[in-house]
């Protein structure tokens, strides 16, 4: 392994551990904001902003952990069965970032549908998606 695979790899490690971070947490503030009393514009307003500012950030998390990501499995062939399942699984990790940037625009439009147990379940997809794609990487099973 040279230097700069190591380094790649490393700073892709780096960037999806942040993008996670802000997908563990940007469903926090939806569980908030659908138990806020619709009397309470401050509140909603204060987590509203709260959460398109992690949004734009997560995103900004996002972008490079994918291109290293890209540049790892193209530039050094990386391969083998269990990266064509985590290429799936990353791929509904993008599709899950991309949902949450819908429920963030039906809370700002005052369409929100969803109860605050069905967030509090929601949240919990990336810690799911998040533990298969690190077993999938280290272990390597197929």
């Amino acid at each position: 392994m040279t230097t700069a695979y190591l380094w790649i790899k490393a700073l892709h490690i780096v960037f999806v551990a942040s993008w996670f971070a802000g997908l563990f947490y940007l469903p926090r503030f939806f569980v908030n904001l659908a138990s806020v009393p619709s009397d309470s514009h401050a509140e909603r307003e204060r987590l509203l902003l709260m959460a398109r500012r992690l949004y734009r950030f997560s995103t900004l998390l996002m972008v490079p952990a994918l291109a290293l990501g890209l540049w790892l499995w193209l530039g050094y062939g990386v391969s083998g069965g269990w990266l064509h399942a985590k290429l799936v699984l990353v791929l509904g990790v993008v599709g899950y970032h991309h949902m949450c940037l819908a429920h963030l625009k039906r809370f700002e439009a005052l369409q929100n549908r969803r109860s605050e147990r069905w967030f509090r379940v929601f949240n919990e997809v990336t810690v799911l998606l998040f533990i298969v794609i690190v077993v999938l990487v280290v272990v390597k099973p197929f």
